[in-house]
């Protein structure tokens, strides 16, 4: 009896969905029609259209983000590949695990320029975990056992997998293809460290018994880990006030008296006053980015350092640390939990307290018939009341978001933080309520950030996605303009987004409900119904226009620079 065959897009998808993929992003073209004509057939997976590569991209993100799985996008090769490239980055700066497949020409016209031809192995390197260009039929199911191995384990990130569209047409056996998916993969040279050293672990619980100020900094590791039980239960034991990074909102129930909220440029008063205070920072998975540490010279000056981070060449990358820690967070905070002795820092907390007390955060107040951004964020905060799933873009609206809502939950923020990438919020978005079908999303985004990739609205129509869009509009690129403001003596350069199109036709266009408020009246009035809809929303919010996000450290500097520790500028320093 013949064997059945199977051509190597077949086999592509069959080894996706083998290794778990059940959702995928993607955007055709030439070189990848033979996987198309396959995904027309193939019903294991559940593909998704979206309308430009970049938004596949981000839609792969949002998705892992919320799921803990590697998203997964696919496109063309030339510009279809080059266009993944803003969104591998976003997911390489914040270690999201990603699998970007790419067509590729046909190999014997590999390097003679032809058309939609790039080299999109080579661009990538710097910004991929690892790349293959596929050679041999027989080398998929290896390459992509590998690479959604190496995407998700250790400190994820993206991988790409690049298939000239020849192989794809090959046959093999089926036969022939299951001993082949059977083998074992052997990686060598490719061994994340998951157990921390105890040697290590027990310097630094030395370090924690003498401190008087401890301050523990929590990061995205700790969400990637799934160690947020972990961290709770530690630093309840240690008696330790817990700050967060952007993205390591979550991590630590911003409701528990410990937390401080978030940290760095656009942080609270508390957590960037403690900073200064501390004797000792535990910092658990965070790599001390330029945001958080202002002048990594000045940076919690009176401060020892445990860095615990599963990534080696994190330690001591930005900031020098006293006791690095390598491994899983979870496994060593674990370790930690059952070697230390609890403790009581009665004092410290107590002033942590005052300041939380002292420093809220604040803006000012306008007429009935304004409408301010952080009243928005306000309003469905109390709307919310935690049970959602925030996505952001970039810019003011992201800071406040951070800042105005509370954050209870692990995984409960999807926001670009390294790269900081506009029109990442909404196919992230998109990504998302995909992922967590069973949960509301809400995206907040700028005016500026929304024109970038709307295009993805019509993925939320076509796939009745209830995304929440709302849009911070306040005419301007704002926060490039709140520099310009501060730091360039108003010289505001290419930032008026004053002749914005209608985003309530422009919502509509793409058959979706839109509603637009323009005072606080409004907001009471309609934002409630809007967001517990059962159906995708654009709320086109009409806010002042030169509203700036405080506190703010300027960059580069120290927590004594900070401005604006009450909400607005002081006197004297607009003066």
């Amino acid at each position: 009896m013949q064997n059945t065959m199977i051509n190597g897009a077949r086999m592509l998808l069959e080894c996706l969905y083998r290794v778990g993929v059940t959702d995928m992003f993607g955007y055709p073209g030439g070189a990848v029609i033979p996987i198309y004509d396959e995904l027309y057939t193939f019903n294991k997976i559940n593909y998704y259209f979206s309308r430009h590569e970049q938004g596949a991209a981000h839609e792969a993100d949002g998705y892992a983000r919320v799921t803990g799985k590697v998203g997964v996008c696919l496109a063309t090769s030339g510009p279809g590949a080059t266009n993944l490239v803003t969104g591998i980055m976003t997911a390489h700066m914040d270690s999201i695990p990603m699998l970007a497949i790419t067509g590729q020409v046909k190999s014997n016209m590999l390097g003679k320029d032809a058309f939609q031809e790039t080299d999109i192995v080579g661009i990538t390197v710097p910004i991929t975990k690892m790349n293959y260009l596929v050679q041999d039929i027989k080398d998929i199911p290896r390459i992509i056992k590998e690479a959604y191995y190496i995407a998700g384990t250790g400190r994820p990130g993206p991988v790409l997998v690049d298939i000239p569209n020849d192989i794809q047409l090959q046959e093999i056996s089926y036969e022939e293809f299951n001993k082949l998916y059977e083998k074992e993969i052997k990686l060598e040279g490719y061994s994340p460290t998951y157990e921390g050293h105890l040697g290590q672990v027990k310097k630094a619980i030395k370090l924690i018994k003498e401190a008087k100020k401890p301050l523990i900094i929590a990061g995205a590791g700790i969400l990637k880990s799934g160690a947020n039980q972990e961290l709770l239960e530690f630093a309840k034991k240690i008696d330790t006030p817990v700050t967060t990074t952007l993205l390591g909102l979550g991590g630590f129930s911003e409701e528990h008296e410990l937390s401080l909220g978030m940290l760095g440029m656009h942080g609270t008063v508390a957590a960037n006053y403690a900073t200064v205070e501390t004797d000792l920072v535990i910092a658990a998975g965070i790599r001390f980015d330029d945001r958080i540490t202002g002048n990594p010279n000045t940076f919690c000056p009176n401060a020892k350092f445990i860095h615990i981070d599963i990534d080696p060449a994190e330690i001591d990358k930005n900031v020098i640390v006293d006791v690095p820690i390598v491994g899983d967070l979870k496994n060593v905070l674990t370790m930690l939990i059952g070697e230390v002795k609890e403790k009581n820092n009665k004092e410290w907390v107590k002033q942590v307290k005052i300041w939380k007390k002292e420093y809220p955060f604040a803006h000012r107040k306008v007429e009935m018939d304004k409408l301010l951004p952080q009243e928005v964020l306000k309003e469905l905060n109390s709307i919310l009341k935690g049970n959602a799933i925030i996505a952001t873009d970039v810019g003011q609206h992201q800071m406040w978001a951070a800042q105005y809502l509370t954050y209870t939950k692990p995984n409960s923020i999807v926001s670009s933080g390294g790269a900081g990438t506009m029109g990442f919020g909404l196919p992230a978005a998109i990504g998302a309520q995909v992922g967590a079908r069973d949960k509301k999303v809400v995206l907040i985004v700028g005016d500026g950030g929304f024109q970038m990739t709307f295009q993805e609205l019509m993925l939320i129509k076509q796939y009745n996605l209830p995304v929440k869009i709302i849009i911070i509009n306040n005419a301007y690129l704002g926060m490039v303009r709140q520099w310009q403001e501060l730091f360039k003596d108003r010289r505001y350069s290419s930032v008026d987004l004053s002749i914005n199109p209608d985003f309530i036709k422009i919502a509509e266009a793409y058959g979706l409900r839109a509603e637009r408020i323009e005072n606080k009246k409004e907001l009471k009035k309609k934002l409630k119904s809007l967001i517990e809809s059962d159906e995708g929303v654009v709320i086109d919010c009409i806010v002042e226009k030169e509203e700036n996000v405080f506190p703010m450290i300027p960059a580069g500097t120290s927590v004594i620079q900070m401005m604006g520790k009450r909400g607005v500028l002081e006197d004297e320093q607009r003066a």
